[in-house]
């Protein structure tokens, strides 16, 4: 065996386990292996876990916040302040800001993110490219998904047709979208769809984020997927309108959503920090009805969308950070629902990004993170710090971390 984890937590119902690995793989869990390793951790109890899956991120925009504030805390000054900022960031910029993310995410335990790389006529494909640098210069510590993202809208911008198939030309990994921030939201559904099944590629789209349900387009979305035959490669973030939808419509449109497979991704982060700015009392908290998709099907993730910028004015890229926001402000606190957010970072945004061999399973990749505490329940209660992570067998990030205080 190339490692082997001894007496580690995969299971608070399990007792100590054993987990080894071999090119890449995770070949045998068990009690005792009796093998040795090339390299031996002692587990002393720690919990073992699958790394963490970044859904959606915007690595190229992340760390501007100082650059030009967000005065109004608004979606529409967000966009704004974005599209003037956006000509000015140069390549060396995007880069080390960039690497400054996947850093951090790292260190947090990600072994994947998808990011939505945006590009327009005004700023050109410089992230976009910078972007798909980078997921080759690192895919052997992080997996990196493209997704080739048109912030401004395709069809009220000439040439962003043309832009749209360049990227994918360029060698993007998913077909993005923003339907509610386009001059017809069904056409760019459409094109959307012809563009993706023209690459043969999965569909992730910025999906009705508003606080109502005036002008939400993700029963077409959903629809339109099932005539597609594109049931489990469609990915929406936010789609905080369908919170405001009456229990009943809701219901049905979630039902839908789970006959054709689309994945949803809570923005927490984002979303409470621009959601609701209209509202005079008793604030929405303005956010994807978490539960009601969890209990009925729907593949839910959590992810953290933006970093220090005009979208969202803080983060630091550890999903557990965002975990603990989603506690609350999902109602997840509760002692059955808490059992359900660690997937919400893990296998659940790995089956909305297509990973195969993603899990704490013999023959899965041997992405995995050594947490610092001793139950799976208090992962996200405690923010241990991140003892090791592995990126297909190889370590990548470790941490000095000690519990115990001289008092």
């Amino acid at each position: 065996m190339d490692l082997i984890f001894r007496n580690v937590r995969i299971d608070d119902s399990l007792p100590l386990t054993d987990v080894a690995v071999l090119d890449g793989k995770i070949v045998q869990i068990a009690p005792t292996i009796a093998v040795q390793a090339t390299q031996e951790v002692q587990g002393n109890g720690n919990v073992l876990i699958p790394g963490f899956v970044e859904g959606h991120l915007h690595l190229e925009k992340a760390n501007v916040m100082h650059r030009k504030a967000n005065r109004s805390g608004t979606l529409q000054e967000a966009i704004a302040v974005t599209a003037e900022l956006k000509p000015t960031l140069t390549r060396e910029d995007i880069l080390e800001r960039s690497t400054q993310v996947l850093r951090a995410l790292v260190q947090a335990g990600s072994t994947h993110v998808r990011a939505h790389a945006e590009f327009d006529p005004s700023q050109g494909f410089t992230g976009l490219d910078v972007v798909l640098e980078l997921r080759e210069r690192f895919r052997d510590v992080i997996d990196i998904q493209v997704v080739a993202f048109p912030q401004e809208g395709i069809l009220k911008l000439p040439g962003m047709k043309e832009m749209m198939v360049q990227a994918m030309e360029k060698g993007a990994d998913v077909v993005g979208g923003i339907p509610y921030n386009d001059v017809s939201p069904l056409e760019h559904i459409d094109f959307v769809f012809e563009l993706a099944k023209q690459y043969d590629k999965d569909i992730d789209l910025h999906q009705d984020f508003a606080d109502d349900a005036e002008n939400m387009t993700i029963e077409y979305l959903a629809r339109k997927t099932i005539e597609q035959g594109y049931q489990g490669r469609v990915c929406v973030g936010h789609l905080t309108s369908l919170g405001a939808v009456p229990p009943d419509r809701q219901a049905a449109i979630i039902d839908l959503l789970r006959q054709a497979g689309i994945s949803v991704m809570c923005l927490p982060a984002t979303d409470l920090h621009l959601g609701a700015r209209g509202d005079s009392h008793n604030v929405r908290r303005a956010l994807t009805p978490v539960r009601a998709l969890r209990d009925a099907g729907v593949n839910v993730c959590l992810a953290t969308n933006n970093i220090r910028n005009a979208f969202t004015p803080y983060g630091t890229g550890d999903l557990l950070n965002i975990a603990q926001l989603a506690l609350s402000a999902c109602h997840l606190g509760g002692a059955d629902d808490q059992a359900t957010v660690l997937a919400m970072l893990t296998t659940s945004p790995a089956k909305a990004l297509g990973l195969k061999n993603h899990g704490l399973a013999v023959g899965n990749d041997a992405d995995l993170v050594l947490i610092d505490t001793q139950s799976v329940r208090d992962v996200i209660l405690d923010l241990p710090a991140r003892l090791m992570v592995l990126k297909r067998g190889q370590v990548v990030a470790t941490s000095e971390h000690r519990r115990s205080v001289a008092f």
